[in-house]
């Protein structure tokens, strides 16, 4: 009997890795552009002849029944769909901008610009590079299209949806706006890697200039610069915890589980005799992600990977969620604080609420997942008090932070000041 067990699990493991190969065998590109929709040739197009183009994300994520079961529906049929993307040129944007420098994370290639009033901003690539992320045990096993094909699982569009929301609860965001960059003289070096490319154009997270509605803003730096400021100013520079915690719980509500401390920018409104620094979320390519399929699924166990926390209709594991970043700048906050912030995140997006807000999303992608999308939005925003007391209790659960913040790594701190935000005072 013990005999017949074994080779029946030795056969359906068989059949296991059999099936998990054929499901990624539909590509072996890691990395595709954007594909125009009725333009046969872009060389032969002039573009200051199009307002927009139509244009899809990308056409590198379709899947057969087996690739779904595996590696799951995702968010696949958004990318393969066709948006009107407005056509870009750099030297009418603002008057004209000037590109300052490439940028871009482990997955997203980005031009840095600068308006002539030196505000700053970035394109973003929609589409997704993942090459860096591909650890060479998956490409020893031939399975690097598991990494690849993850990316089906962000929305291309999800930072949209996500501003218009922000919108309604009054978060600063940066803005974004769908454009197409088609090749052209101000690109110079960078035309073969960003020409003829889908692009989110929004404000950067720093900048010498102020872009937000908020008066008296000196500028918009990082958290390093946030910090330095906090060395040099001690007792004179605070943050504005209410913000803070709104836009903490707000990415509970949006499913963005990626917040580490690069990922924030610090709007510094300046008085005689204060500095208050405002929080500004960036990079919302994990808002709403979608994690389906056998594979996605395994990754995403709190055993696994404990911050690959799924989109659900309910938070199942708040540890993932709780980065140093609020650690360190929320450690001991009075719980009143996430209490009153939660409920009136529940006020401002009502039902009404959210249903305006995916009007900002053209029909066809409203059709494909914003019903699912409001659902399990709507789901959490009714639990959102007990998730913010539960935020709250983790983060102090987690105590002091014991390393530098990501972003900080070769800064020298005080002791205090590495430690937590509130910690640094000269009394």
């Amino acid at each position: 009997m013990i005999k017949k067990v074994i080779y029946f699990l030795i056969v359906m493991l068989i059949i296991f890795i059999g099936l998990l190969y054929w499901s990624t065998s539909s590509t072996n590109q890691t990395f595709k552009t954007s594909q125009l929709v009725n333009i046969d040739n872009v060389n032969t197009i002039d573009f200051h002849n199009l307002d927009s183009v139509l244009v899809a994300a990308s056409a590198l994520y379709k899947a057969d029944e087996i690739k779904k079961l595996f590696q799951g529906e995702q968010y696949r049929a958004a990318w393969s769909t066709p948006i009107k993307a407005p056509v870009l040129f750099l030297d009418t944007l603002f008057g004209g901008v000037t590109i300052t420098k490439e940028g871009g994370g482990k997955q997203t290639h980005s031009l840095k610009l600068e308006t002539k009033n030196g505000i700053e901003l970035t394109l973003r690539g929609v589409n997704k590079d993942p090459k860096q992320l591909i650890p060479d045990l998956a490409k020893t096993l031939g399975l690097e299209n598991i990494i690849v094909d993850g990316i089906s699982a962000q929305h291309p569009y999800s930072a949209i949806l996500a501003a218009e929301l922000a919108n309604k609860v009054a978060i600063i965001n940066t803005k974004p706006k769908v454009v197409f960059l088609p090749k052209q003289r101000l690109l110079g070096e960078y035309n073969n890697k960003y020409g003829n490319r889908l692009f989110l154009l929004e404000y950067e997270t720093e900048s010498k200039t102020n872009w937000t509605d908020l008066n008296n803003v000196s500028k918009i730096v990082d958290t390093k610069k946030l910090q330095e400021l906090k060395l040099s100013n001690t007792n004179i520079v605070f943050i504005d915890k209410p913000a803070l915690i709104r836009a903490r719980l707000f990415d509970l509500l949006i499913g963005d589980w990626d917040r580490h401390t690069k990922q924030w920018g610090w709007a510094l409104q300046q008085t005689d005799q204060t500095y208050t620094a405002i929080p500004i979320a960036g990079d919302r390519d994990n808002a709403f992600i979608n994690l389906e399929g056998i594979i996605p699924s395994i990754l995403s166990n709190e055993n696994l990977v404990k911050e690959l926390r799924p989109f659900d209709n309910e938070i199942d594991f708040m540890p993932g969620l709780v980065y140093p970043f609020d650690q360190y700048f929320l450690l001991n906050t009075e719980e009143n604080l996430f209490i009153q912030e939660a409920k009136q995140l529940q006020l401002l997006l009502n039902d009404e609420a959210l249903l305006q807000a995916l009007k900002v999303w053209p029909t066809q992608f409203s059709k494909i997942d914003g019903e699912e999308i409001i659902s399990k939005i709507k789901s959490r925003r009714d639990s959102l008090v007990s998730y913010a007391k539960l935020f709250k209790t983790t983060i102090d659960n987690k105590g002091l932070v014991t390393q530098r913040l990501k972003g900080s790594e070769d800064l020298s701190l005080p002791e205090q000041l590495q430690a937590c935000f509130e910690c640094y005072t000269t009394d």
